[in-house]
């Protein structure tokens, strides 16, 4: 980050410049640098230059950094509320373990705010069986059918009087439980927010639409990948790419002796885990809409002896690559009809 305001001076004084990271610099000087401080460090910096003569720095469109940074924010607000959900499932524990078990899931807005309206079951106990399903109701902003609404109150009955909580309705835990879920929910906006405004910023971008043709990634998914890959075209290869992610293979082989190649993981850690949940969804989708990315991911995991899901999603994510890099380079959607699976 410490380098973003330099490149942005140069940026806007329309001059080029060479932005190289800190290994590439570390190995360029080590011919001619015994001693580091600051003044050697600019002095064989100069001289690096002066003998490898790197390429200017590819500038891209300040919509990505834009898009780079509202992406950061969305991980960041992911990241919290993780945090969060832990802290509410600690509370509840004490307060009301039942409650987690009155939805199929323990995520959406409809339980976070039952938690909220009910973070103890003597709250439930309290309501008569039509204010509960008014409740239930009132607690999602879909539209809930009157059945539905009373199977949940139901159960929500039922299992507040299975509860037997280590605090009391007056403990001061009660009501960090409801601040809790309260937070839950409103990180939870924020990450809508936050994907909203990437879809305005990215408004004029062709890549958008063509990532989303791709079956199984969505506009999200989109969204967040091209903001960390950024602009593709300044990729010379997509060889270039898997480095930039980090999925490039290490070898080792000495001898008679060969190492099993792993990914070297010195990349961008969000991309690649952006990466490899389209993999994942690409392949779910599979059963309506096939790729030769989903083909090829089958085709592996059926023929491996062993559990080796991540090598083969690994192996599925440098062949997105490829396919990402020729639709934007062509500035051509995918074309589903251009596979068409065994039977």
């Amino acid at each position: 980050m410490y380098s973003r305001r330099v490149a942005a001076f140069f940026q806007r004084e329309g001059l080029a410049y060479t932005q190289i990271n800190p290994l590439q610099a570390k190995r360029a000087m080590e011919d001619f640098r015994s001693r580091k401080n600051d003044v050697l460090d600019a002095e064989g910096l100069a001289r690096a230059m002066a003998r490898y003569h790197f390429a200017p720095t590819y500038q891209e469109k300040p919509v990505y950094g834009e898009l780079r940074d509202l992406e950061r924010t969305y991980q960041q607000h992911n990241e919290d509320i993780v945090r969060a959900k832990n802290r509410l499932h600690r509370s509840l524990q004490m307060t009301f373990p039942e409650i987690e078990h009155v939805l199929s899931s323990t995520d959406g807005l409809l339980y976070w705010h039952l938690v909220q309206r009910f973070p103890h079951p003597d709250a439930v106990l309290a309501c008569e069986m039509d204010e509960l399903t008014r409740v239930v109701m009132e607690s999602t902003p879909k539209n809930m059918g009157l059945k539905r609404a009373q199977r949940i109150a139901g159960k929500l009955w039922d299992l507040a009087q299975l509860s037997a909580p280590a605090a009391v309705e007056t403990d001061y835990i009660v009501k960090a439980t409801t601040f809790q879920a309260q937070e839950v929910a409103r990180l939870d906006q924020l990450k809508a927010a936050t994907i909203v405004e990437m879809a305005v910023v990215a408004k004029g971008l062709s890549e958008v639409q063509i990532l989303m043709s791709i079956p199984g990634i969505g506009e999200k998914t989109a969204l967040c990948l091209l903001a960390e890959l950024g602009d593709v075209r300044r990729f010379h290869s997509a060889n270039a790419i898997n480095a930039y992610v980090g999925i490039d293979l290490i070898q080792y082989q000495s001898g008679n002796y060969n190492a099993e190649q792993h990914i070297r993981k010195r990349g961008n850690a969000y991309a690649r885990k952006i990466m490899y949940r389209a993999i994942i969804n690409i392949v779910s989708a599979a059963r309506y809409r096939p790729t030769r990315i989903s083909a090829a991911y089958k085709r592996k995991k059926q023929s491996s002896q062993f559990n080796r899901t991540k090598k083969i999603a690994v192996a599925a994510m440098s062949q997105l690559n490829r396919l990402i890099r020729h639709l934007i380079l062509n500035n051509e959607p995918y074309d589903k009809t251009a596979f068409c699976p065994e039977p």
